[in-house]
């Protein structure tokens, strides 16, 4: 029997190094919220993220909206040390009455530390609009499950690291 083995065959059990900061933080599921008042987008959007972005990353959980209301809502009662905070909002430009582009200006606006926001708009032309919304990223509708995966693990991983350079 080789000297390595014996721990395997034994019946004692395995002790492993505690977790480290940066392992329970890829432990915990990232919360996204998306917001369009149009069903078959969010669908897209969710199937586009599957259940992980990358491999190497935690799976998510999203918070789906139709109405700015109801995501006003959401966002108000999240606290800014909370166990879950929002890591991410997808916003639909093309929403009616009101649009992911106002919405991300006035959550750029009115949250401490607002997180990653990204907006999904109807033309190219419209890039413009998602800068002056102060979004970190844009897409283009119809929605390509390819970018918008790599856009979304982009965003995800520069949130990640800006959080444990402050923490």
């Amino acid at each position: 029997m080789a000297p390595d083995c014996r721990a395997l065959e034994s019946n004692s059990p395995i002790r492993l190094p505690p977790m480290s900061e940066n392992s329970a933080a890829r432990e915990r599921k990232y919360s996204i919220v998306l917001y369009s008042d149009d069903v078959t987008v969010r669908e897209a959007v969710i199937g586009a993220l599957g259940s992980r972005v990358a491999p190497d990353m935690a799976e998510h959980v999203i918070h789906q909206f139709a109405t700015a209301p109801a995501l006003r809502l959401f966002v108000d009662g999240k606290k800014p040390d909370s166990d879950s905070p929002i890591d991410l909002f997808i916003l639909d430009g093309e929403s009616v009455p009101e649009g992911g582009i106002g919405m991300a200006r006035q959550l750029k606006d009115e949250v401490f530390n607002c997180p990653p926001v990204m907006v999904i708009t109807g033309r190219k032309e419209d890039a413009w609009l998602a800068a002056w919304s102060r979004a970190e990223a844009n897409v283009l509708h119809p929605v390509d499950p390819f970018t918008l995966s790599h856009t979304v693990a982009d965003l995800l991983r520069a949130r990640t690291v800006a959080t444990n350079a402050t923490a």
